[in-house]
């Protein structure tokens, strides 16, 4: 599966400990995210979309338009 998890958190210039901070998502699991070594429950996508304001099919690259659907 590829995803944008990478390319998300680089272009904000954080870590992945900095992530961790944020987030409470253990390094070694954003680490196997990014490296398509696990695909990310849920909860997790939820919470990465919501910290990156993306939607999560960007983030699974589903779409390349970032943004969110807002009604």
């Amino acid at each position: 599966m590829k995803n944008n998890l990478k390319l998300l958190r680089k272009s904000r210039g954080y870590t992945q400990i900095a992530l961790q901070m944020k987030t409470g998502i253990e390094q070694a699991l954003l680490s196997k995210f990014e490296n398509d070594e696990r695909i990310p429950p849920t909860e997790t996508l939820l919470l990465l979309a919501d910290f990156y304001d993306v939607s999560i099919d960007y983030i699974l690259c589903r779409t390349d338009i970032p943004e969110i659907n807002k009604k």
